[in-house]
């Protein structure tokens, strides 16, 4: 599979591209969507006037909010043309419902395409997938159909049980994993307790989903850099949502995730909904390309990134999507300090002691912001303890309340019957 031609095209033809599948998306939202004929009709909307990118900030928004609320009326197609359903998987509120038909599911499968192409896999490589295509998870179902249509075989082992990925390994001898990072933490654990000789395997890419593994400068993260010491093998990000339906997924130079301008516009503004100077981060909003069953017109993502524009040594002079710096939502200001919960993360993930751990957001009696860290590690002690406040207090200026759990009481938190994502940020906080 080729680079698409509109992804090494220079900017200007690239924004006359999206210009023209805009006009067309807005003239399919007016004659199917009840929701976008109504905020067209509300505010006054002539679509017709919408003719340039710049000018889809004189339209509104779309929240998640919207789409709880007001979920069916975004539907565009009868119930007779969706052929798949899936949620959100509700970690920021209650889960989103979508609606795909099978003009989406060939844009998913497309879209993952895409992502393996990036990867540098094609027909004749064969890929594990760690994540479970049930319980209406969309990344699972994406993944699968994005490798069927580059022509990579695909085993789907699902979630967890690292003795059942080797042994999948050892016999299918894949040549990438589609797993979250940290499994590979758990994958790396299994192997050298049960003597398998994991730098060997056939095992030579990982795409990460579901958790970062670059700082903001690209370089590898501490997550990242733990699971490199360990084990070499090329490690890919990518960032997506099932909202958009979308994957931003990087290349072997790992400056960024590649955007695809055939299936989505971004835009960046700050925290008053106003665009931020080019190249600056700011909030990730989306406008979706393609999609027929409930397409989204300006969709803040709540995501605050910082895109690049420099053309990609490997041929697309497309966006480059940095990491998330942090979600809107998620802001933490502690005893003067703003943080996002990344930063932590990172932190904590740099911590060879660390096993895992969880995060816990509240508002104290005064309504500020307290951070409580609880930590499973098989070597509490005082020493531990110091270490991790006096490393909070060098990076970040603070350090909150860190708590000793065993390893086991963590993963109960971290795991949640039924959930298909671990959970690492409990936000307590009342709202303002």
């Amino acid at each position: 599979m080729t680079i698409p031609s509109i992804e090494q095209a220079p900017r200007e033809t690239i924004n006359r591209f999206q210009e023209e599948k805009l006009q067309r998306l807005l003239a399919y939202l007016q004659a199917n969507s009840a929701y976008y004929q109504q905020v067209f009709h509300t505010h006054g909307i002539d679509i017709y006037g919408i003719r340039t990118l710049d000018d889809l900030a004189s339209l509104p928004f779309t929240t998640k909010e919207h789409l709880q609320q007001e979920n069916t009326a975004f539907r565009c197609v009868a119930t007779s043309r969706t052929a798949d359903y899936v949620t959100t998987s509700g970690t920021s509120g209650d889960p989103v419902l979508l609606a795909l038909t099978d003009g989406d599911l060939e844009r998913l499968a497309y879209n993952e395409s895409l992502s393996y192409q990036c990867m540098g896999l094609d027909a004749g490589h064969t890929v594990q997938l760690t994540t479970t295509l049930d319980r209406r998870f969309m990344a699972g179902l994406a993944y699968f159909l994005g490798a069927r249509r580059a022509g990579i075989g695909v085993v789907r082992v699902g979630s967890g049980v690292p003795e059942l990925q080797w042994g999948t390994i050892e016999r299918v001898q894949p040549d990438a994993l589609v797993c979250v990072p940290s499994f590979l933490l758990k994958m790396i654990e299994f192997a050298e307790a049960n003597g398998i000789d994991y730098r060997q395997s056939s095992v030579k890419k990982a795409l990460c989903i579901g958790e970062p593994i670059r700082n903001p400068d690209f370089s590898l993260n501490a997550l990242a850099s733990r699971i490199r010491s360990k084990w070499g093998i090329q490690l890919f990000s990518t960032y997506a949502s099932t909202e958009m339906a979308t994957a931003f997924t990087e290349c072997m130079y790992g400056v960024g995730g590649h955007h695809h301008p055939e299936l989505i516009i971004t835009e960046f503004v700050d925290e008053n909904g106003h665009p931020v100077p080019d190249g600056e981060a700011g909030e990730l909003v989306v406008t979706t390309l393609g999609v027929e069953g409930m397409p989204l017109l300006r969709f803040k993502t709540g995501d605050i990134m910082q895109p690049h524009y420099t053309p990609c040594a490997c041929g697309r002079t497309t966006l480059r999507l940095g990491p998330v710096i942090g979600r809107k939502n998620q802001m933490v200001k502690y005893k003067g300090t703003t943080l996002y919960p990344p930063a932590l993360f990172d932190l904590l993930n740099d911590v060879e002691e660390i096993v895992n751990y969880v995060i816990e957001i509240a508002s104290d009696e005064f309504g500020e912001d307290e951070i409580t860290v609880k930590v499973g590690t098989n070597a509490m002690s005082d020493e531990l303890l110091l270490k991790i406040k006096d490393r909070f207090r060098a990076k970040l200026r603070v350090s909150p309340k860190i708590v000793f759990a065993s390893i086991e009481e963590i993963n109960k938190i971290k795991f949640p019957e039924n959930a298909r994502k671990s959970v690492t940020l409990l936000d307590r906080r009342r709202p303002r």
